[in-house]
């Protein structure tokens, strides 16, 4: 049986070009943080690659002692530093006696300083990006009083008790100021109580077991957003079949069926791919107009509509240089508590499974939104970086965090780990790593064909 799938090859090759820009940025600045002070303290540094590379690379070049390179297998990076067992597993080097310029024979110190070079690099890397961002965008956030027209709810939300229209107040009876917020306190409360606006009066809403279970298997959940009118913005590259659009145009129907906010435009066209669609216009808040335009196969009619910050009133604050740096710190500070507790959920709580928040290198793409924006690409940049110092630091062999750990060691009882030890334990931890990796990567194969 062959299955079809639909794809959007614009959004396709957004993620996958902002992946390997982003990814590329962390990579090469992580190995330039165990480089650099690898050069330092004198030891000699033979490779230094971006990218896997067994068998054959892409491009390489060399300068000095050092072989730079560019891999096949876009799986991380590495630098390869003489008389150290690293990714590349060469045993051959550790037969001979210790060199000076060798990683192996310098103080514990200085290794150390080596091996978490690399996680200081993309820890301050991420405080830096953040810093930045509120420097050159500012920060804005969407205050829950000024949600006029209430939260679209998808299904599950729905399947909860939540209706289209609400206003939710507060979570467990703290009251919440912007919607950030409320998707933040539903997310990390396993039991969360929703106090809500409906209809002009107040009530609650108790989520029921398994929906957070719910949410986070269904990673295309959008759960709720802001509702607003569906305003025309631009119809540039719309391919009409007769008649015509104007900016400002409120969409009011598709087909005959008549409607008020965009999440039912969206729902309305969504099972007319290919096809020529009857647009009901309201065209300056009284006259009506209609237009026959064509969808392709993902039902985009490429009308460009204006954003909720474009209709919503939003709260913007611009910092100045000085102001963005501890913004910049105490944000990047709160992701990384934010992505801790993420981690600690997935042990303690029943709601959050790991086969539902594991993902590979498709999961990792699609969160960059299908579209070239700078200001969310380097703000992903930023988050990744942070989650990729946390996870190095984790003490597993094979990881900078594992090498740290045995060096703590030899600096605290004198003793160091021997070389065939070390081989082992970067033997295990590679195998561990492998495993993982393989995992996710088929629960994003089973996600994409469920």
């Amino acid at each position: 049986m062959m299955i079809l799938l639909a794809v959007d090859w614009s959004a396709l090759f957004a993620n996958i070009g902002q992946f390997i820009l982003a990814f590329s940025i962390l990579v090469v600045l992580h190995e330039m943080g165990h480089f650099l002070p690898a050069k330092w303290f004198g030891c000699r540094v033979d490779k230094f690659y971006l990218f896997f590379n067994p068998w054959f690379s892409l491009w390489k070049t060399k300068k000095g002692e050092t072989e730079y390179g560019l891999g096949w297998i876009p799986l991380g990076g590495y630098v390869k530093i003489a008389g150290m067992i690293d990714e590349s597993m060469d045993k051959e080097q550790l037969k001979a006696p210790a060199q000076p310029y060798e990683f192996r024979a310098k103080p514990a110190w200085q290794r150390l300083i080596i091996m978490l070079g690399g996680v200081t690099v993309n820890f301050i890397l991420a405080l830096v990006i953040f810093a930045a961002i509120l420097f050159v965008w500012g920060e804005e956030r969407l205050p829950v009083q000024n949600i006029k027209y209430g939260l679209w709810v998808d299904s599950l939300a729905q399947s909860a008790g939540l209706q289209n229209g609400d206003v939710i107040t507060g979570i467990n009876g703290k009251p919440v100021a912007y919607l950030d917020e409320v998707r933040k306190g539903i997310f990390f409360n396993e039991r969360a109580t929703l106090d809500i606006k409906r209809n002009g009066g107040d009530t609650a809403v108790t989520l029921p077991p398994g929906f957070l279970s719910n949410l986070t298997k269904d990673q295309k959940q959008t759960l709720i957003a802001p509702r607003y009118p569906a305003i025309v913005k631009s119809d540039a590259d719309v391919k009409y079949v007769s008649g015509k659009m104007m900016p400002g145009d409120e969409i009011v129907g598709v087909n005959g069926s008549r409607f008020h906010y965009i999440d039912e435009y969206l729902d309305a066209k969504k099972l007319l791919p290919n096809q020529n669609i009857t647009l009901s216009l309201l065209r300056n808040g009284k006259d009506t107009a209609t237009a026959v335009v064509k969808t392709d196969d993902v039902t985009r009619t490429n009308v460009v509509l204006k954003d909720f910050d474009e209709l919503l009133t939003t709260e913007k604050k611009n910092y100045g240089f000085f102001e963005a740096i501890p913004a910049g710190v105490k944000y990047g500070v709160d992701r990384l508590s934010d992505y801790i507790t993420g981690i600690k959920l997935l042990f303690t709580s029943k709601e959050h499974k790991v086969k539902d928040n594991l993902g590979s290198i498709p999961s990792i793409a699609k969160t960059f939104g299908g579209s070239w924006d700078w200001q969310r690409f380097w703000t992903m940049t930023a988050l990744f970086s942070i989650i990729l110092a946390f996870m190095n630091i984790l003490p597993i062999p094979a990881l900078d965090g594992g090498h740290a750990l045995f060096t703590l060691y030899e600096i605290i009882t004198g003793r160091k780990p021997s070389d065939k030890f070390m081989e082992y334990a970067q033997m295990a931890g590679m195998a561990l790593l492998l495993g993982l990796m393989l995992y996710a990567f088929g629960l994003d194969i089973w996600r994409m064909f469920r």
